[in-house]
């Protein structure tokens, strides 16, 4: 499993922009699909919306990756 830090210039980020901004899909329309596929889990719990807030510590999990959010003004 590989681990990434992504860091965004805004107070949020929505679950399907940062499976874009972390490539692991190559356009949002995606989104939708990758998270029917494949199991994702916010902070532990299980997560299937695309539009889900993610704010600064949220900490994502992926199949092969895990992603922690921190937010830069």
């Amino acid at each position: 499993m590989t681990e990434e830090t992504l860091v965004i210039q805004s107070d949020y980020i929505t679950l399907g922009q940062l499976l874009k901004r972390a490539e692991i899909i190559p356009s949002g329309g995606m989104a939708k699909w990758y998270l029917a596929e494949y199991y994702v889990y916010v902070n532990g719990e299980e997560e299937d919306r695309r539009g889900r807030k993610l704010y600064a510590g949220d900490q994502v999990d992926l199949p092969n990756e895990e992603i922690t959010l921190i937010i830069s003004n």
